[in-house]
């Protein structure tokens, strides 16, 4: 059949827009999570860029004042910019969860591949020693942690990252006895490849799939663990603009200054559910729900 002439004159009409309509296939609440996520780790990388101001700068004459064109976000007790401090603060907090999950996602996989490829009593020790950890909820972990090693922003990271190790682990575990049973794994030990090359070369890529997608779950809720902590006080010494200690500076201040606490709680709970909305879909992708 020949072509009619339409598709002569203009060929693109044959091809249809196939990335508009996958673009129409993401959910809006992805897409906005997206740019929540964006403007944030702009925020962390270049805060200056946003919000010019001296987040530490005292100015007793502005103390106190209420959301206004020169104040966004209005200022605190002591006159400073609480625009410029929460988002000077994201740079804290994002790089404190996103650094306990990288700790958290790299020895919790070490631990699951050597319990889930040694088997027996190594694979008993190390899940009794796992199990006994999950049972204590993984702030009061962090708290024991933190209590144990100092306060800080550093040690607020080392805690966050050893109380999520064994949820990390255990996954891992449980993935490396789903391929051990593979048959491509079996062909290659029969064939007489060594276990360690095995376990590096066909083992290890069909793991750290799925936890890529996981430990972006855990960005939020290790970011929701530091605020916690910096909120009773165990976190970052002030002045520093860090959203958890900015919402315990703010709570004496609710009645006649409520912007003090307010906004950088609606920040950390816009990070908490956007890194949230993005590991949910990125688990969906990777399940074929999505």
């Amino acid at each position: 059949m020949n072509p009619s002439s339409s598709e002569l004159i203009d060929p693109a009409a044959k091809s249809p827009a196939r990335p508009l309509s996958a673009w129409r296939r993401i959910p809006i609440g992805v897409v906005l999570a997206t740019f929540v996520v964006a403007f944030l780790v702009l925020c962390a990388l270049f805060p200056t860029l946003i919000a010019p101001k001296d987040p530490y700068q005292l100015s007793l004459l502005h103390s106190l004042r209420a959301p206004s064109p020169e104040f966004p976000f209005g200022t605190d007790q002591l006159g400073r910019d609480i625009f410029s401090r929460v988002v000077h603060g994201a740079s804290y907090s994002l790089s404190i969860g996103i650094g306990a999950t990288l700790i958290a996602v790299t020895v919790g996989l070490l631990v699951g591949l050597i319990a889930g490829s040694a088997g027996g009593a190594v694979d008993l020790a190390f899940m009794r020693i796992i199990d006994v950890l999950l049972a204590f909820p993984a702030l009061f972990m962090s708290m024991a942690v933190v209590a144990l090693i100092g306060k800080g922003s550093m040690n607020v990271l080392l805690a966050i990252a050893i109380a999520e190790i064994p949820r990390y682990a255990r996954i891992v575990r449980s993935q490396v006895l789903v391929v051990r049973q593979s048959g491509y794994v079996e062909a290659a030990l029969i064939l007489g490849q060594r276990r360690s090359v095995t376990l590096i070369k066909h083992v290890l890529p069909n793991t750290i799939g799925p936890l890529i997608v996981l430990s972006t779950l855990g960005i939020g809720s290790a970011i929701l663990s530091s605020a916690a902590l910096s909120y009773l006080g165990l976190g970052p010494k002030p002045p520093t603009p860090e959203w958890g200690l900015m919402l315990a500076e703010g709570q004496g201040y609710l009645r006649k200054a409520w912007w003090i606490g307010v906004f950088p709680g609606i920040f950390a709970t816009l990070t908490v559910v956007s890194t949230t909305i993005l590991g949910r879909y990125l688990k969906a992708l990777s399940d074929g729900r999505a």
